[in-house]
């Protein structure tokens, strides 16, 4: 029965859940269960959503708007069966979107929902690439290497990707050999200069270089500033790391967390102030934009590789 006190009390009820609703979520993969798992950004209210995915799922993106969410599988790294699934926020209506042996091993994934477009890191492939979002249209967009003895060499592996739609960039790590100091930080124009291709395409920079392990990375568009995360060796390595952008600005990156236990995904929510990110290890962390205030959500969650915050609206 709801009684007046029920009644007055109503209200604040329904606001206290619309708060928590506007709070967002993260969503994250294991590949040791082969599980896409959700949680609130405390850690509390964890979910699995899609378990038994025995292809390693690597990263993650969810389309806030079709309320659906695309993750990558790596496959077996020697063999070219990568591929890009799609399911509903709640597990629902599990789809194919890149089959098997259209892309090699697809690692970070990131979504261009104005343009309906996939963009990924391929690191055996030694490719970025490009499709739309129903699995149409397969461009590569950058190509490292060509041929075995290429695809041998870890400085040819693409591995973390961010796009900048307005400003027309990717951007994309390149992983080096394990705590090789080999690992490098790279932009390049989202279309091929004209009469280039992804091989011989002269608008690629180098921002970062001589980095340890670089994995995944995100972009504070309005600071100007990149996040990524590193599996090497301390004290550069098993970190989270920020530098800007611009190489008018550059200067050394700036280790904001360290301690990780090879760190992969990492997520910004910028209008909360906080990052979140992952380890093999399996653990979700949090912590604020610069470093401080770190948090550890979730353990024991396997082996952990990307992740996503996103806030749904209603």
């Amino acid at each position: 029965m709801i009684t007046g006190m029920n009644l007055l009390r109503l209200p604040i009820l329904l606001l206290a859940a619309t708060c928590a609703f506007a709070g967002g979520r993260i969503v994250f993969l294991d590949i040791k269960g082969g599980r896409v798992i959700e949680a609130n950004p405390d850690g509390s209210d964890m979910r699995v959503l899609v378990e038994g995915r025995k292809a390693l799922p690597d990263g993650i993106v969810v389309d806030t708007v079709s309320r659906q969410m695309f993750w990558t599988n790596m496959g077996k790294p020697k063999d070219n069966d990568g591929s890009i699934e799609r399911a509903d926020l709640d597990g629902k209506h599990l789809t194919t979107v890149i089959p098997a042996g259209e892309t090699w091993t697809p690692k970070q994934l990131k979504l261009d929902s104005a343009h309906g477009k996939l963009y990924w890191s391929d690191r055996e492939g030694m490719r970025i690439m490009r499709a739309n979002v129903d699995g149409s249209d397969i461009e590569t967009l950058v190509e490292t290497g060509q041929g075995d003895t290429a695809r041998a060499d870890p400085k040819n592996w693409c591995v973390g990707i961010a796009i900048d739609i307005e400003g027309g960039k990717i951007y994309w790590t390149q992983k080096g050999g394990s705590n090789a100091g080999e690992g490098s930080l790279r932009r390049t124009n989202l279309e091929s200069p004209k009469g280039q291709t992804a091989v011989n395409r002269s608008d690629i920079e180098v921002l970062y270089d001589r980095l340890p392990e670089p994995i995944d990375i995100d972009l504070d568009l309005n600071k100007r500033q990149i996040y990524w995360t590193d599996r090497g060796d301390p004290p550069r390595g098993n970190t989270v790391n920020r530098a800007p952008m611009e190489t008018a600005h550059r200067r050394e990156p700036e280790i904001l967390v360290s301690g990780l236990n090879e760190g992969i995904g990492i997520a910004l929510d910028l209008a909360g102030g906080r990052m979140y990110f992952t380890d093999l290890g399996g653990s979700v962390f949090s912590a604020k934009l610069d470093g401080s205030d770190k948090k550890t959500l979730l353990s024991g969650q396997g082996a952990l590789t990307g992740i996503a915050y996103f806030v749904l609206t209603p």
